[in-house]
């Protein structure tokens, strides 16, 4: 007999709006999916979260991207977001600490609100364009997710949650994971939104898209600060 294979995994940024949309999609198919899937955070690790890194022998994967490839992306979210009639604000990042919203994440999954903090951080992000990697901000969704502030917050010095997000950027590297969305159940790897549909009809076939989409809903406003093509920092874990 075939073992049958282990639990899906689910590698995400908060960064990332393609890891954004393609959790919206995916939710929208399988509305268990915070209890059907591993969920991994994936971020740019600071120092202290590199250092924990090398020293079980591990990279981090992702490469920067250039300013031309993230210019790219901006205009194609911006495409991707009207197509779906999905409100967005695009946020500016200027010296990010990604270590916050994602560390904090892995907090509110211990206090059992991933799924509520977690839907808090990405409308804060990507509906009103806030910055994520404020502890003003984080706290706010925090509250509002039903969890304690200084939990989330001090999550980037809680030495059991750091460990916990380096044991989580390992795994991604064990795994060959290089961009985000990354989807992986047993041998069968799937990177970015569009193999989603792909994943699911290996996965859970049922939900998986018809062949022919319908049309797109009508277009929505993308609101973006004006030089924010030109100011936002370039990477992405697109």
């Amino acid at each position: 007999m075939k073992r049958a294979p282990a639990t899906a995994k689910l590698f995400f940024s908060f960064r990332s709006p393609y890891s954004w949309m393609a959790i919206r999609r995916l939710r929208r198919a399988v509305p268990d999916a915070f209890e059907a899937l591993q969920w991994f955070p994936y971020w740019d690790p600071d120092e202290r979260t590199t250092a924990g890194l090398q020293a079980r022998g591990a990279e981090f994967h992702y490469v920067q991207m250039s300013r031309a490839k993230h210019l790219y992306l901006l205009m194609d979210t911006k495409r991707l977001a009207e197509s779906e009639a999905v409100p967005m604000a695009w946020p500016i990042d200027v010296d990010p600490h990604w270590e916050l919203p994602h560390l904090g994440w892995l907090a509110a999954r211990s206090a059992g609100r991933a799924e509520e903090f977690y839907d808090e951080v990405t409308a804060a992000r990507w509906e009103r364009g806030e910055n994520i990697c404020d502890p003003a901000v984080l706290a706010a969704c925090a509250n509002r997710a039903g969890l304690d502030p200084g939990t989330v917050t001090g999550a980037v010095d809680d030495e059991a949650v750091r460990h916990e997000g380096i044991g989580c950027l390992e795994r991604a590297y064990l795994d060959d994971v290089f961009g985000i969305p990354y989807l992986k159940w047993g041998v069968q790897r799937f990177w970015g939104l569009d193999r989603l549909d792909a994943f699911l009809r290996v996965w859970r076939p049922a939900a998986a898209a018809p062949a022919a989409s319908a049309a797109p809903a009508a277009p929505v406003a993308v609101a973006a600060v004006a030089q924010g093509y030109d100011t936002d920092t370039t990477g992405g874990c697109g």
